[in-house]
């Protein structure tokens, strides 16, 4: 054994001590001697010029054919041989080996936490504005709320509130002239009506699923036309089926997994459904869809002013009912106008409401929140006008 690594003294001294120690080990040229040319000695052609390339038949000092392949016939080793090393040597070569030197370890420090980067908010402009994040891309009203752990409820505003109050008056002028003029603007509120519906449920895009909705309503429109108001339960409820119907056989022919046509179907259903019951301002009497429209356009006006949440629901709810006052003077209802008001009011809140849950996007405001408030009072003002005239 060798001592590799130390110095030349040392190696020296641990040469000589194995030496003395361990004269009774003969070296194994003397244990095991060989025969130069026998055929099995894997040593034999390092001691006389390849005697066994001569034993196996080849010349002295040529070499084997590199094609042809040699075979071994016997053993190459000794498996039964295991030398034995005493305990005494091991711990006498181990003793030769200098001592190492033991570096004590740098003493633990605690890192030290990264102090948290502060997050730098622009004022927030007028409307939907978006915020600026230092490093970052700018956030939306949503996303801003998140942030700052506020509610998830964001109304959709003053513009909205103004181009719902602008749809409502439409639809009351459109009814003051006669159905067919009321048909215009009542196919755009089921339009925004259906697409509001799918993005406020965060499935965008999905064309096929807003235009079958939009076609439920305008097949109701025109069954309404084609029969009459007093057929309006049935042509409306029929339509609703079919388009039920409809929309579960499109479901079950389409590719995409179990939940997606889940989530799909429902989304399908409720928009159509919605954009189906607008319809009913195109069934209800034409006095009731006048005050219905002025009272809602009113009530979302009142609703966007920045007052605390309960004043704000109080002041739009006496601002539909005096509008519906106001609104039924001009017409045959009359007096009665305030309680279509009120009811097309509190249906315009829920409308409000639902477009306003969940971190609504800019065009959810824009879509639903300016269909929904109308929409949602499409049943009040027929029931409650049909009641009253």
């Amino acid at each position: 054994m060798r001592p590799y690594g130390l110095p030349r003294a040392a190696r020296s001294r641990c040469s000589r001590r194995s030496q003395e120690d361990e004269p009774h080990i003969m070296s194994s040229d003397q244990q095991y001697p060989y025969d130069p040319y026998d055929p099995y000695d894997p040593y034999a052609q390092n001691r006389q010029g390849h005697p066994q390339n001569h034993a196996q038949g080849y010349p002295q000092g040529s070499h084997p054919d590199p094609n042809v392949a040699q075979t071994w016939e016997g053993q190459t080793w000794d498996t039964q041989y295991q030398p034995v090393v005493p305990p005494a040597q091991a711990a006498a070569d181990t003793a030769c080996l200098p001592p190492q030197a033991a570096y004590p370890l740098p003493p633990e420090v605690p890192a030290a936490a990264p102090a948290p980067a502060p997050m730098a908010f622009e004022p927030p402009a007028a409307g939907h504005s978006a915020t600026g994040v230092a490093g970052h891309s700018r956030l939306s009203d949503a996303q801003r709320a998140r942030a700052e752990g506020r509610s998830p409820i964001i109304a959709p505003g003053m513009q909205p509130a103004g181009l719902t109050a602008a749809l409502g008056l439409l639809l009351a002028t459109g009814a003051a002239i006669g159905q067919y003029a009321l048909f215009v603007p009542l196919v755009l509120l089921q339009a925004v009506t259906a697409a509001g519906w799918f993005r406020l449920n965060g499935m965008w895009p999905a064309r096929q699923g807003i235009a079958l909705a939009f076609a439920g309503g305008l097949a109701a429109d025109v069954v309404l036309l084609s029969v009459g108001r007093e057929h309006a339960p049935a042509a409306i409820i029929g339509t609703l089926g079919v388009w039920v119907l409809l929309t579960l056989v499109l479901q079950l022919r389409s590719h995409a997994g179990a939940d997606e046509r889940m989530y799909g179907l429902m989304a399908t259903v409720a928009s159509a459904a919605l954009a189906i019951l607008a319809a009913g301002h195109l069934a209800a009497a034409d006095d009731a869809v006048v005050v219905g429209g002025v009272a809602v356009a009113v009530a979302v006006l009142a609703r966007a002013l920045p007052l605390p949440d309960v004043a704000s629901v109080v002041l739009s709810l006496l601002a539909a009912t005096g509008a519906g006052i106001a609104a039924g003077g001009l017409t045959d209802i009359g007096a009665k106008g305030a309680l279509l008001g009120l009811a097309a009011g509190v249906c315009a809140l829920i409308g409000l409401r639902v477009a306003s849950y969940d971190y609504p996007s800019r065009f959810v405001h824009m879509t639903a929140g300016v269909a929904l408030p109308l929409t949602a009072a499409a049943p009040a003002v027929y029931l409650i006008g049909r009641a009253l005239v």
